[in-house]
């Protein structure tokens, strides 16, 4: 399976955000995200990184 576009995937996820309010819909997408993290080009860390935290702090207060 090809890695989809970092730029495409981070893009789609900032726009899904606040609409993921459960954990079986936010546990896929951040799993995908750390996934691509590993290989995205470094330039496009940081901005990862913030996707990164904002999922990790729903997912926190995240209703099953």
């Amino acid at each position: 399976m090809p890695l989809p576009d970092p730029h495409v995937f981070m893009r789609d996820v900032a726009r899904r955000l606040p609409d993921l309010t459960r954990r079986a819909e936010i546990e896929p997408v951040l799993d995908d995200l750390e996934y691509l993290f590993e290989v995205m080009p470094p330039e496009m860390q940081d901005a990862a990184y913030q996707l990164i935290d904002q999922l990790r702090a729903k997912l926190e207060a995240a209703s099953s």
